[in-house]
């Protein structure tokens, strides 16, 4: 992880990172928490089926990915799949039929940086496949998986590995 040097509050060169958490000044007491940031993934389902993303950036660019991200102040869970999957997608879900699954930790490497993430799983269950018209700004291109073939390797996050472990074997 790409350490801070620099305490924002005196300015010296005298920040201390604890490794897991925590960064300090013995100088002038200045503390920084790196907390761990809220992050959602929709399985959007059908049937047997699941529609993943390609990324089109790093992280893990062009692995496959649940669509969602992280959460905005302000915001909760169930808002951010609203917004994610608009933003991603340009799908407008109805937020009291997503359902909510299970959380795991994660943690997504960004320019040298760890966040740590908690990612809340929600499943959105559709009457009819559809495609959308990307932007491809996030994403590369969308695919519908049929959950029997999906390949635990060819995901982009450990949390979503994880995940669909399990989520495969109670399906």
């Amino acid at each position: 992880m790409k350490i801070l040097k620099y305490c924002p509050s005196c300015g010296k060169e005298s920040l201390h990172w604890d490794g897991e958490k925590k960064w300090s000044c013995p100088n002038c007491q200045f503390s920084l928490y790196n907390n761990v940031a809220g992050a959602v993934a929709v399985v959007i389902r059908h049937e047997d089926e699941i529609y993943l993303t390609r990324r089109n950036r790093d992280p893990k660019k062009g692995k496959l990915d649940l669509a969602g991200g992280f959460v905005d102040p302000k915001e909760s869970a169930e808002e951010t799949c609203r917004r994610e999957l608009f933003e991603e997608l340009k799908l407008d879900v109805d937020i009291s039929n997503l359902k909510y699954l299970t959380s795991l930790p994660n943690l997504y490497q960004y320019k040298e940086i760890d966040y740590n993430t908690i990612d809340l799983f929600y499943e959105y269950s559709v009457s009819e496949k559809f495609e959308v018209d990307l932007e491809l700004s996030e994403i590369s291109e969308t695919v519908w998986i049929p959950l029997e073939t999906l390949d635990l390797e060819d995901l982009a996050f450990d949390s979503q590995k994880k995940f669909f472990k399990e989520y495969i074997k109670n399906k």
